[in-house]
């Protein structure tokens, strides 16, 4: 978890947004005015929270002045309206900055029968994503512990760009629609009991009727845990803790009731992740994504641009829509298929069991053969391929899983059909915040990756076929954007229309 270095200076971050000049394009935070560098005057605030790292208390009178001082975390440059970003403005009509690949049982299979067959689509797609931030932030009770979230709420909406056989004209169809929360989950606090807390939520009476003698407790109260011991005359008596001093005891009796402080020596509470997705996604299925930022060499802000691979370096198979467990195309790690060079010969032969004997080739032929190819096979090259050319001076990486390989987990879950014949077991995202030079000025841009594994049927030798969903792509804040995309973004997704899509924009022109 992160958190800020010194919670003390109350640094008000919400004081961010009257701090914005859309205009000029200029992000000026309090803490830092003479800077334009929103993500380096936001990430040199945090610090990795351990063990020794001192914990605030909580108390009553406090409350009001954190809920004033919500900690967003990195998520608060998310604010705004976020869309589809094509960096060629050669095009008169913007074709879709990102891309999908989405794998599917094949009409007339059933789990069970005919195994592992698949229909494949891959589909550019334009993209509107809305992240506001929930004011006052979230209080968690944990009893001696507490946590303040900073809660910021996403509305996704996306269509696909296909274009019309034979025509120029592009059509554009909804086909995904998501809304869900992202946490920053930070601000941990101890909170004792105290005479007051006491007092309010005792709720019980003064003294257990299996040990009527009140004498035994000075408050009148079972709040001290005694021992029986055997005193110096020979007698036997209950004395606390305190008062033991190493004698033998032969019986305890447990305090039921809190005393004054009582939580100050924890255990405490320190998460190993500093923000959480959930989600829901209409075609039956709920995710809870828990991650946090990356290291980089010298912190987490990153210098330059993301780093992605290049020619054989890309094959690797946590980011291909091409599983191992389909095969992997005939190819490996240590004998890769270079997605920077033109597809192979084979891809566009056909082929039998004496060309392909173990049908691997067969099997993904088509996946290689798309049109948009590379990215129909490694949909993050068009991530990599949209930062040419463009000075990036720095970046946040936000990496999460709903299955992380230790501590806390997340989960899916599926309505009964989805659970039945698409199970989804897994999700998988980053997501890079990034700071864009462009003509003097600064501005962000957001590009993402996001992998869904499916479960369905399996390989003729019985074995689980993993099978990959990836959705990848470069967004900018609306007001950020050219003039022709801002216009396609407004026609599509903030018109009332007969596709039904949503009406009214919370983005106004000046």
């Amino acid at each position: 978890m992160l958190q800020r270095k010194n919670p003390a200076d109350e640094i008000n971050l919400s004081q961010a947004a009257e701090n914005l000049d859309v205009n000029k394009k200029e992000i000026l935070f309090a803490t830092a005015q003479d800077s334009k560098d929103i993500l380096h005057n936001l990430m040199s605030d945090y610090q990795k929270v351990q063990i020794e790292t001192p914990m605030r208390a909580f108390h009553e009178n406090d409350l009001q002045k954190i809920v004033n001082n919500v900690d967003y975390g990195v998520l608060k440059v998310l604010e705004g309206t976020w869309v589809s970003y094509n960096s060629n403005q050669n095009k008169s009509k913007m074709i879709g900055s990102g891309i999908h690949t989405t794998i599917m049982p094949s009409p007339g299979t059933n789990a069970g029968s005919i195994p592992g067959k698949y229909s494949f689509e891959c589909e550019e797609y334009i993209e509107k994503l809305t992240f506001d931030l929930v004011p006052g932030g979230v209080r968690n009770r944990g009893g001696a512990n507490e946590q303040f979230c900073g809660a910021v709420k996403y509305e996704q909406s996306i269509k696909s760009v296909n274009r019309v056989t034979d025509q120029e004209s592009l059509v554009y169809t909804p086909i995904h629609e998501e809304n869900g929360m992202y946490l920053w989950l930070s601000d941990i606090f101890n909170y004792a009991a105290n005479d007051k807390t006491i007092k309010e939520d005792r709720g019980v009476i003064p003294v257990s009727p299996l040990n009527k003698n009140k004498d035994l407790y000075k408050s009148g109260y079972q709040d001290e845990t005694l021992f029986l011991i055997v005193n110096d005359e020979g007698n036997k008596e209950y004395v606390t803790l305190e008062n033991l001093n190493g004698r033998q005891y032969s019986e305890i009796i447990a305090a039921k009731e809190l005393k004054a402080g009582a939580g100050q020596t924890g255990p405490y509470f320190i998460p190993d992740y500093s923000i959480s997705r959930s989600g829901v996604i209409p075609h039956g299925s709920t995710i809870t994504l828990l991650g946090d930022l990356t290291r980089g060499k010298n912190g987490y802000l990153i210098e330059k641009e993301p780093k992605f691979p290049e020619g054989n370096a890309a094959w690797k198979y946590d980011h291909l829509s091409i599983s191992r467990t389909m095969g992997g195309a005939g190819a490996s790690e240590a004998d890769p298929i270079n997605l920077d060079e033109p597809a192979p010969d084979w891809v566009f032969q056909k082929l039998d069991y004496l060309t392909d004997p173990d049908e691997n080739k067969i099997y993904t032929q088509r996946i290689l053969a798309h049109p948009l190819y590379p990215y129909s096979v490694r949909p993050d090259l068009r991530l990599r391929d949209s930062n040419k050319g463009k000075d990036i001076k720095n970046h946040v990486l936000i990496q999460m899983s709903s299955k992380n390989k230790t501590g806390a987990q997340g989960g899916i879950l599926n309505v009964p059909f989805v659970n039945r014949f698409v199970p989804t077991v897994e999700m998988n995202m980053r997501m890079w915040v990034e700071t864009v030079v462009e003509e003097g000025k600064e501005i962000l841009q957001l590009q993402y990756e996001q992998i869904i594994f499916f479960e369905f049927d399996f390989g003729d030798d019985g074995g689980t076929t993993s099978w990959p969903h990836i959705q990848v792509n470069t967004l900018r804040k609306i007001e950020d954007v050219s003039d022709d995309q801002r216009h396609l973004i407004e026609e599509q997704f903030f018109s009332a229309n007969k596709n039904g899509s949503a009406s009214g924009c919370p983005y106004h022109k000046e």
